[in-house]
This record gives structure tokens, sequence and C-alpha cells, in this order.
């Protein structure tokens, strides 16, 4: 069983689509509210390596199209 207290129902019942809504459904109400996601400090000093070496050379990086066609994700 796979019942969640808050939301009363046997999340297992639900169907794989209505699952995947309700993880999107979720992660939409949290990312509204990013500012209030902690972050450890090795998280913030990766972030702002990575942001740095973006700065330092743009063109080393890889559009979003480019990452999803080398993950396989459909057109």
């Amino acid at each position: 069983m796979s019942s969640h207290p808050l939301l009363k129902i046997d999340i297992s019942q639900l169907s794989v689509a209505e699952r995947i809504q309700l993880a999107e459904d979720l992660w939409d109400s949290i990312s509204g509210q990013a500012e209030e996601v902690p972050v450890s400090e090795v998280q913030q000093q990766e972030l702002d390596r990575r942001l740095a070496s973006y700065q330092q050379n743009p063109a080393n990086g890889s559009s979003w199209e480019e990452v999803k066609k080398r993950l396989g994700f459909p057109r």
C-alpha cells in the first residue's frame, strides 16, 4: 500500500498517468517557491563553480535540445 496521510488516497490505486500527473503537480507547487528550498554550502559552491565555468566559456555547454537528443528523448 502506498497511501499518503495528507492525500488520504492509496497512490498505488492510481494509473501510471495519474501518478505522473501527481508528481508533476507536486513539483510545480515546489518550483514556484524555489527560494524556500534549502541549498547546502557544498551545493552552492558547486553551483557557483558551474556558473563561473559557463561565464568563462559559454560555448562549451550544450543546448537543451542537444541534451535531449543525446538522452534519446522524443522530439
